[in-house]
């Protein structure tokens, strides 16, 4: 064999080594895919996932789902080829790592940052809903109970559950005007909706669990057209109010902010 061979044989098996390598080595990813949702105007294992006390409430009808995303674990390993699969499915995501656990290196430190996160989502979520009602924290107590589900992103479902069950539409209607509606965003206290994460794959779990309407975070509608199941209407919000305005309008045949 020529000296020029063996050199080309050698760098040959070094490529292929190091692609072996990087086959197989872990990589600082995660995998996301449809994760559950949930009708915060119904049960949630059994327990009323919003309970109202110090008003009267309304017996509701249609659906407010909540949406989630599930993904691999923070110790989990994820390969390259998991990376590529991802890249060319429709229904995952690969993402950062840090951008799914900014918070934690163990499952049971971000268990417990997602539930801190999820407690003052709710407190956020029922302060903004009582503002818009022009009701007091003082006299009417909201408690909200949801398993299995962390972080901030279902603060502005939680909010709206909170207005349909206290007052519907004020006219004697409900926000849902009898559909399935499911959403996703973050909400203050005065009742600003902030943007989430994998809301393509949201829209996904919404469609999956009948949902015909979405309500998106005004900033994430470029992110939320890119998988959107046939079928389904992307609205547009920007705070409570105007999600509030928004499912009225559309009960009514209104104009209705759209993506």
């Amino acid at each position: 064999m020529s000296s020029r061979a063996r050199a080309l044989a050698v760098c040959t098996a070094l490529v292929l080594a190091l692609l072996v390598t990087a086959a197989l080595a872990p990589l600082p990813y995660s995998v996301a895919y449809p994760g559950m949702t949930a009708n915060v105007l119904g049960d949630d294992k059994g327990k009323p996932v919003i309970t109202i006390s110090g008003a009267g409430t309304r017996k509701t009808s249609g659906q407010l789902r909540m949406t989630s995303i599930v993904a691999t674990g923070p110790e989990a390993s994820v390969h390259l080829a998991d990376i590529l699969k991802g890249w060319f499915r429709t229904d995952e995501a690969v993402m950062p790592r840090e951008a799914v656990y900014p918070v934690g290196n163990n499952t049971e430190e971000i268990a417990e940052h997602n539930a801190r996160q999820m407690k003052e989502s709710q407190d956020s979520a029922t302060e903004a809903a009582l503002g818009q009602l022009g009701k007091s924290p003082k006299d009417i107590k909201v408690k909200l109970s949801l398993a299995d589900v962390g972080g901030p992103s279902a603060g502005l479902m939680f909010a709206l559950g909170i207005v349909d069950k206290l007052a519907g539409d004020g006219a004697g209607h409900d926000l849902t005007g009898g559909r399935t509606i499911a959403g996703t965003g973050t909400i203050t206290a005065d009742g600003e909706v902030g943007a989430v994460g994998g809301v393509a794959l949201k829209t996904q779990a919404a469609g999956r669990d009948g949902a015909t309407v979405f309500l998106v975070p005004r900033k994430e509608c470029t992110d939320a057209r890119a998988e959107l199941p046939r079928g389904m209407r992307l609205v547009s919000v920007t705070t409570l109010d105007s999600a509030v305005k928004a499912l009225k309008a559309l009960r009514n045949g209104g104009r209705v902010p759209s993506c």
